[in-house]
């Protein structure tokens, strides 16, 4: 397991972000495994800027210009997201 990229790759994000243990992770298949971890770094993408303006990412910008870029890629996901589950976006003038 050592010279495996599985530990490295695979279970020791699963321990980490759904806190798996060693046990659960050794009896779920491999493709379930894949699954839950693929499924974590989804939902994290979906909200790595919840509660940053516009302003604020345009602030930040400044500094760092892959924020602004990083900041449309989520908008971009979280607008496929809502249309996949068919939520529907009220438009506001301020939203104009």
């Amino acid at each position: 397991m050592l010279e495996s990229p599985d530990a490295v790759l695979l279970y020791i994000p699963l321990m980490k972000e759904t806190g798996m243990s060693w046990s659960e992770i050794k009896s779920t298949p491999r493709l379930e495994l894949d699954g839950l971890l693929s499924a974590c770094y989804e939902y994290k993408s979906l909200h790595v800027m919840d509660g940053y303006t516009e302003k604020q990412v345009s602030e930040m910008s400044k500094e760092n210009p892959n924020i602004r870029s990083q900041y449309i890629h989520y908008l971009e996901k979280n607008r496929k997201f809502e249309e996949l589950i068919g939520k529907k976006r009220t438009n506001t003038f301020k939203g104009v």
